[in-house]
């Protein structure tokens, strides 16, 4: 579960960060909610919200802080990429399919059933695990 946290938490805080800080070459929170109103006719708050549960979502994952909080968080970002920016284009990656937004989904539900894993900063459910 550590090395599970470790990854989709690093991948959601480096895509977070295109969407929210405009870094390596993301366009930026205007430009990804932009992106969500014109191109998935969705609101444009939802734009704005989606990229901040990917990166703060995919930073809580990484330290494991709250990660259940934190995978819970990236869900429904993952559930729309899959349904509404990929499904037409099939299962495989290498034609813009669901495939890796699917397993990314999936990841998040491994971490949500089991947990954080070692070394994490705060696992506020530890106690409700354990019994």
């Amino acid at each position: 579960m550590f090395i599970l946290r470790l990854i989709l938490g690093s991948v959601f805080v480096l895509h977070g960060s295109q969407k929210v800080l405009g870094l390596f070459g993301g366009q930026g929170l205007s430009g990804f909610a932009g992106f969500v109103h014109d191109k998935l006719g969705m609101p444009t708050f939802l734009g704005y919200l989606a990229a901040l549960c990917e990166f703060v979502g995919g930073g809580m994952v990484l330290l494991g802080v709250a990660t259940e909080v934190g995978a819970l968080l990236i869900v429904p970002v993952m559930l729309v990429a899959v349904f509404k920016v990929h499904w037409a284009h099939g299962y495989f990656g290498q034609n813009n399919g669901f495939e890796y937004p699917l397993n990314l989904l999936l990841v998040c539900l491994a971490l949500l059933i089991g947990g954080p894993g070692k070394l994490a900063l705060w696992d506020p459910f530890r106690k409700r695990r354990k019994a």
